[in-house]
């Protein structure tokens, strides 16, 4: 536990570049005082005292507004950035170095028992806001944009983005997801809208602007459509 402890106080002080010295971190920073807390809980729940288990773990969600479910495996190394209003499920598991900020949440997707929440492999990177749903492997080096909504199993070393989650790189490559039967009704829908007023324009013979992220997500500065605009 303290090998822990102390492995997730120096991924602090190396992660975040405002961080002057340990004590300041000790002293200040929410992320580490809810890891610490959850590490002194989680022995308890290994020794089935569920009850204190629970109580230390409200307790420190109170004073952080991190809340760790004592029976959550969390590896070694993890930075909790800012950490308001992050969320770890039961079964939830973390691997080593993990930087998890604002508002993430790692939660499950209904009443079903076992494993119902993440795992989360060494060294990803889960982005303010971002929701990690139900018992999906989220693979390691991978990066999980802000407010994104994953509900899926992610490869590792990939970026995903979106709502709900896509993946846009893969081993720092862009990557084309046309072979991933990830539904996105707005993207869709927005397609279908541009196709029909294209071709309205077509009929009434209108010159106007064609671009659209929904058909050229790749590339936002076209200047010279952006001139016939």
């Amino acid at each position: 536990m303290f090998e822990n402890i102390k492995a997730d106080l120096l991924s602090a002080l190396e992660k975040d570049p405002a961080a002057r010295n340990k004590l300041e971190i000790i002293l200040t920073y929410s992320g580490f005082k809810a890891l610490c807390k959850y590490r002194i809980a989680h022995w308890f729940f290994l020794k089935k005292h569920y009850l204190i288990a629970r109580i230390i773990s409200q307790r420190a969600r109170k004073k952080t507004g991190i809340e760790i479910h004592p029976g959550a495996k969390i590896g070694k190394g993890v930075f909790i950035d800012h950490g308001s209003g992050v969320v770890i499920g039961e079964t939830s598991e973390i691997g080593d170095n993990v930087t998890i900020y604002q508002g993430v949440t790692l939660g499950g997707t209904g009443k079903n028992v076992g494993k119902r929440h993440p795992t989360i492999e060494d060294d990803v990177m889960i982005s303010a806001g971002a929701k990690v749903l139900g018992p999906v492997v989220i693979g390691k080096g991978t990066k999980i944009g802000a407010g994104s909504v994953v509900l899926k199993n992610v490869p590792p070393y990939t970026t995903v983005v979106g709502i709900p989650g896509r993946v846009v790189k893969m081993h720092g490559k862009k990557y084309n997801d046309l072979d991933q039967k990830l539904p996105d009704p707005m993207l869709e829908e927005l397609s279908r809208l541009n196709k029909r007023i294209a071709s309205l324009e077509d009929k009434l013979g209108v010159v106007s602007c064609r671009y659209s992220i929904v058909n050229d997500p790749d590339n936002l500065n076209q200047q010279k459509e952006e001139e016939e605009c």
